[in-house]
């Protein structure tokens, strides 16, 4: 089994099957999910694993995103530890990217390591955060400081739970999407483009297809470079100001729409330098548009979210290792972008 590339279906019913492929001991298994979707999946996903796991356990905390703190990891770490999980056992993560990088993190660091399987349930999870082994929780309100690398043992995709995701939280995850495509797949770009309707009507055929083709885009880049020295970081493209916006707003504002904020604004400087056109700046604004998402915030102050972004864990050398466009499906990293660009580049999408 491809530890890295997810296991793709339309259903739960091929769960069981994937667990029973797995190359360890199938002893104990504790299923991890949120108040939204233990009651949505838990069921289901328990029964599955049943089929392959001798005891099954489950554990839920609060659902949303200022729950993702080293509070609530110790809380799971005393109830794994009561409960004697030892290194033969296994954590399941069932649900979105705060569950994924709250399972994954506490899976990394109990007993200094036991697996973990990622169930994503959100667009958001199933293309970007479950895939890759980046876990963590947010810090004193800033986003994912503390984690680790722990690759997950599996990576199950279930594209029929988009069916009963909200929709904001769906368009929120096409931030994601356009993300990926623009910094490394031209063709899937141009496919979110000529398919808007098919993917925003929820044709699972279509969604099929986006998730395994922006999902190849980070395994790829993963396989590469696995724990972010170099091409990994290509993955952070609208980010960095993308995070700056989301901390300014006090997560008032849903990830992915704040990564297309970024995205809009790294595309915005790298107009300005030259790299791409102004014709090519306002496909992507156009693009974004398509799928709902905000190419705008108003009320924001353009010097404060500046200096939020000094706060981005990419930083290196007391400089923003920041992501720019040589064209749409090809980005590249530099270390040189001033304070200016980025200042300029902000009050784009403030304006």
């Amino acid at each position: 089994m491809d530890q890295l590339a997810p296991v793709i279906s339309r259903s739960f019913a091929d769960f069981g099957d994937a667990l029973a492929a797995l190359p360890f001991e199938r002893n104990r298994i504790c299923v991890v999910g949120d108040s939204h979707t233990m009651p949505l999946y838990g069921k289901e996903v328990l029964e599955e694993a049943a089929k392959s796991f001798k005891t099954v356990e489950q554990y839920t905390f609060p659902a949303g995103e200022e729950y993702k703190t080293l509070d609530s990891i110790r809380e799971l770490l005393r109830y794994l530890i009561e409960h004697h999980f030892d290194r033969h056992d296994c954590l399941l993560a069932l649900g979105g990217g705060v569950t994924g990088d709250m399972t994954g993190f506490a899976a990394a660091v109990y007993l200094r390591g036991i697996p973990v399987i990622q169930l994503p349930t959100t667009l958001l999870a199933q293309i970007d955060s479950s895939i890759g082994g980046k876990t963590g929780v947010d810090f004193d309100g800033f986003k994912n400081m503390v984690g680790a690398f722990h690759m997950p043992a599996l990576v199950y995709t279930n594209s029929s739970a988009l069916k009963t995701l909200p929709k904001d939280q769906f368009v929120s995850g096409m931030g994601e999407v356009i993300k990926s495509a623009l910094l490394g797949d031209a063709e899937l770009y141009g496919w979110l483009k000529d398919h808007a309707d098919a993917v925003n009507a929820g044709e699972e055929s279509a969604l099929e297809l986006m998730i395994r083709r922006t999902a190849a885009i980070k395994v790829g880049i993963v396989r590469r470079d696995p724990e972010e020295h170099g091409e990994r970081a290509l993955l952070n493209f609208g980010h960095t100001i993308g995070h700056a916006v989301e901390k300014y707003l006090k997560f008032a504002m849903q990830h992915g729409c704040c990564v297309a904020l970024g995205l809009v604004a790294a595309s915005k400087i790298s107009t300005d330098r030259g790299l791409i056109t102004e014709e090519e700046l306002h496909d992507i604004e156009k693009t974004c548009g398509l799928y709902g998402l905000p190419l705008r915030a108003e009320g924001i102050d353009a010097q404060e979210v500046l200096r939020f972004t000094k706060s981005d864990k990419k930083m290196k050398n007391g400089q923003i290792r920041f992501i720019l466009l040589r064209r749409p499906g090809e980005a590249f990293y530099t270390d040189d972008v001033t304070d200016e660009e980025i200042l300029n580049g902000i009050r784009y999408i403030t304006a």
